[in-house]
Order: C-alpha cells, then structure tokens, then sequence
C-alpha cells in the first residue's frame, strides 16, 4: 500500500490552517499545522515532508523565506504559496525560488484539491524515479529484470552489447528464469524499440497450427481458411521476433524458419510468392540444443544461426544473493497491486527462501510472493504465508544414506511422480518445475510407463 503522502500547513491564522487541515485530510492526506513561520522550519529540520503549504505574508519569517529554506534542507520538497496579497512580481519571484505554484486567496475548495492532488503525483513520480535511477547506479536493476550476483552482471552487460545490433540471439535457461524478460530488454535498447515485439511459445502449438500462426496462409489454403490471414512473421515486420521453446519445433518448420533467417522472407500456406520480412530474431530454449543437435533432433545449420550471441541465464539456486533483493521487489509490486499493507519479510520467512531449492525458479519465487501477499494479514510476511510445500514437513528424500544405489532412470522416473503428485497432475504446472515443456513430459510419462498412474488421476 503507498504511504499516506505528508502534508505541513503553515499560515499564521488558524482557522486556516484548520481548514486547509479538514480538506486534506478528508482527501486522505496526513497532515500536521502550525501558525508559526519559526515552528514550521523546526517541523521541516525534524521530519520529511512531501508538501509545504505556507501563507506569504506572516509575522516574523516570511513565507518567501520558508519557502528557500525548504528547498535548502530537502530540495524534493513540493511547496505551494497562498497570499491574500497577490501581485505579479511576488508570483515571479516565488516561481523563481522554486514554488510548484501560487494561490491567490480566497481560493475555491476544488482549485486546492486538484493542485494539492497534482503536485503530490509529481512528488510520487519524482520519487519513483529517483529510486528507480539509485537502482541503476547500483547496478541491480536492467528493463524487468533484477539482480546484483556476479551471473546476472554479466548478462546485463550482454544485453547492452547485443541490443543495438540485429544479430539473432539464443537464449538458453530453466523455466522460470525471465529468459522473455532478456528478450524484451534486448528488444527495449535496440534501434527496434518502437516497432513491435511479438513472441510466441513454439512449443506449446500442434506443427499444422504452428505453421499457420507463425507464416499466415492464403484464403481457401485448406478447410476453415475463409479469408487470408497475416502471419506473425509479418506482423513482427520491423521489429523483433521472440520464439520461446525453439527446441519444440519439428524438422519441416526448421526448414521453413532457416529461410526466415537466412533470407528474410516469408511464404504464407497456399501460396508460391514470398514476402520480404526486416525480423530480428531471439529464440529461446530449456533444453541443451547442442545436445539435440547431436542426438539429429534439431538442424546444425539451424542451431548456428540462432545461436550467433548466447545468453545463458542461471538458475535461481545458482544465484541466491538475488532472492532477497528479487522477493522484496515482488512484494513491493504486489502489496502495491492488492492495495495490501504489508512491508517487509520477517527473518524465518526470508531464510526459507534462501534456503529453498526453487525448482520454478524467479518465476516460482513470484508467485509464492504474490500468494504470501494476498494471505498475509499484518504488515510482514510470516513463514506460515509462503506456500506449504516449502515450510511443511520435507518430501521424501529420493536418496537416504541408507538407501540402496537407484539408476538415473529410477530417481528420474520417482522425482517425476512426485512433482505430478504435488501438482495434482497438473502437466503445465509439473513441466515448469521440472524445467522442461509438455512435449517432453509426455515422452517421460510414455517411458517410464505412468499411464496407470494417470487414469486414476484429473489430466489436465
């Protein structure tokens, strides 16, 4: 929840001051008043305010002069003047010394509200930037992304190296690891920018649709096609083409996209022509494509293609200095959502977090915030917030001390089932965990014969 922004009143008559207290307030300011020029640059010294009402004409100090010391002491400070004695040249001069604005009184309750909101909203936004800019300098904050270990360091500086060429680009992680948030920075500081950004998960479509999504066809190129329809190919024109799960596209549409990159030309289903494309592309992949190039499943020539700069992103067990700076920029973001008063992490909590294996990686890590967020019911979150699974009693260890040595096949074939058990059997939600996509999965579930298994269960 955004702090009340904090309001100080000052004019040497009360009732003023009372009234401008009464008005602020109910607009859910909070507000503190003083009658005193002397009193109000004590209050100023002490405490941090976002606004500074101050009459010009009072006794002692004058407003003028409070005004330069506001902007002495804290320079962000937004203050406003009000004078019964309005003249052209005290409105330069207050403009001059760094005033947000100048009322005239009598002023109407409405003209108050609305500057009062406005400038407060430029304080917000001030504010917001500013903090935004000391994350920068820090050096932990890149487009959407998040992270001051020594891996993510070096993908920043990847990105700002690629960004402004047109090179195709391979990105290459878990699930879960923000591989299109690389994507989108990528895209963000490139000569690009403007144009659009249009991805898609290659690995989540049958081939036939696939091939319609990413080229588009002709009217009548077969049963259902009543009009021509644009590829997304197309549609990235000029911009930038995200393909997720490249690893999950069959050997036809290899073919057809090493023309895309090679060529830069698109031929839509049911026609001969082709069109001429200007697409960066950035692909990415949970699998080691190398490896499917080896075992035949992937194209060499393919691979090299997209694979002209490669990024690798870490998993989140790999980097886990990030996890305190990675769950409270989550909980910022969705306190801030949810409208939900919760400000920081307590100890117990945070240390399960960094003790917690993150199979789903930052992706997991946001969603056990948000859901910490949307049950907690004080101003910090408590362990017993986080999901079960992470606090509760332990999972049965695949591998005891005292066990007897499993096969790969076996431990694999055990940890599978009991991702799915976690998951309710949820394929989606299994496949993320276990950082591979729902292709994959079902190969598995085929080769480790848990069909059985399945048909007593919800398949989802």
């Amino acid at each position: 929840m955004r702090k009340k922004a904090h309001i100080l009143v000052v004019d040497d008559e009360k009732a003023m001051c009372l009234g401008l207290s009464e008005i602020l307030t109910s607009e859910g300011y909070e507000v503190e008043i003083t009658c005193s020029s002397d009193e109000a640059l004590k209050k100023i010294n002490d405490e941090d305010f976002d606004l500074v009402i101050t009459d010009l004409k009072m006794p002692g100090i004058s407003g003028m002069e409070v005004l330069e010391k506001v902007k002495q002491i804290t320079p962000d400070t937004i203050v406003i003047v009000l004078t019964a004695y309005a003249t052209v040249g005290s409105a330069v001069e207050a403009m001059k010394k760094g005033a947000y604005d100048y009322i005239p009184k009598p002023f109407k309750i409405d003209e108050i509200r609305f500057i009062v909101r406005r400038a407060i909203e430029q304080k917000r936004l001030a504010d917001e930037n500013k903090y935004l800019r000391s994350r920068l300098e820090k050096g932990v904050e890149f487009g959407n992304m998040v992270g001051k270990s020594k891996a993510m360091q070096e993908v920043f500086e990847l990105v700002r190296k690629v960004a402004p060429t047109s090179s195709t680009v391979l990105i290459q992680g878990e699930t879960g690891t923000g591989k299109e948030l690389v994507a989108r920075a990528i895209h963000q500081q490139s000569p690009r920018r403007d144009q659009p950004f249009v991805t898609i998960n290659s690995g989540a479509l049958p081939e036939t649709l696939l091939e319609s999504e990413l080229f588009g066809h002709a009217k009548g190129a077969f049963t259902g096609a009543s009009r021509a329809k644009e590829g997304l190919f197309e549609a990235a024109d000029g911009g930038t083409f995200f393909l997720d799960e490249i690893s999950g596209i069959g050997a036809a549409m290899q073919v057809r996209l090493l023309r895309v990159v090679q060529e830069q030309e698109v031929q839509r289903i049911g026609e001969t022509k082709t069109r001429k494309v200007d697409v960066r592309i950035i692909a990415a992949t949970n699998c080691d494509l190398k490896n499917e190039v080896k075992e035949g499943k992937f194209r060499e020539d393919l691979y090299y293609r997209l694979n002209v700069v490669s990024i690798v992103l870490p998993p989140l067990r790999q980097r886990k200095e990030d996890i305190p700076l990675l769950a409270n920029h989550f909980l910022k973001k969705y306190a801030s959502e949810l409208n939900k008063p919760i400000e920081k992490i307590s100890s117990q909590a945070m240390d399960k977090l960094m003790s917690y294996h993150w199979p789903g990686n930052v992706r997991e890590l946001e969603n056990a915030i948000e859901r910490a967020v949307i049950l907690g019911t004080t101003d910090t979150i408590q362990l017993e917030d986080l999901p079960s699974d992470m606090w509760g009693e332990p999972s049965v260890s695949l591998i005891t001390q005292d066990s007897p040595r499993r096969s790969l096949e076996e431990i694999e074939k055990a940890y599978i089932m009991q991702i799915l058990k976690e998951t309710n059997f949820h394929y989606l939600r299994t496949a993320e965990i276990l950082g591979i996509n729902r292709k994959t999965l079902y190969r598995k579930i085929k080769k480790y014969n848990l069909q059985v298994l399945l048909k007593t269960s919800p398949i989802q």
